[in-house]
C-alpha cells in the first residue's frame, strides 16, 4: 500500500481521542483486510503510541498450559494514538 492509501484507510477507521489527535483500535486494524503489520509499522514510524494492553489469557482450567505457550507474558496494545494531523 502507499502512504496515500493508508492515510484514506486509517482517516476512515480512526476515531478522535481526548489529546486532540486520533486513535486506532488494533482489532480495527486487523480487521480491515489490509496487511495489518504494514499499517501498524506506518502508525509507529509516524509517531503513533501504542495505548493499554489487551488482557492476558487466564492460566486454569484443562487447557490452561496450552494458553501459556508461545508468548506468554507478551500483550498487544489495545489501540494506538496518533498525534494530532497526522492523518
Amino acid at each position: 500500500m502507499d502512504d496515500d492509501s493508508i492515510r484514506a484507510l486509517l482517516s476512515r477507521l480512526a476515531r478522535p481521542h481526548p489529546s486532540g489527535g486520533k486513535t486506532i483500535e488494533r482489532a480495527a486494524l486487523l480487521a480491515a483486510g489490509s496487511d495489518s503489520r504494514q499499517l501498524i509499522a506506518w502508525i509507529v514510524e509516524h509517531d503513533g503510541t501504542p495505548e493499554g494492553a489487551a488482557a492476558t489469557a487466564a492460566r486454569g482450567g484443562p487447557h490452561g498450559s496450552m494458553a501459556c505457550r508461545g508468548g506468554a507474558g507478551r500483550s498487544q496494545p489495545l489501540r494506538y494514538v496518533l498525534a494530532r494531523g497526522v492523518i
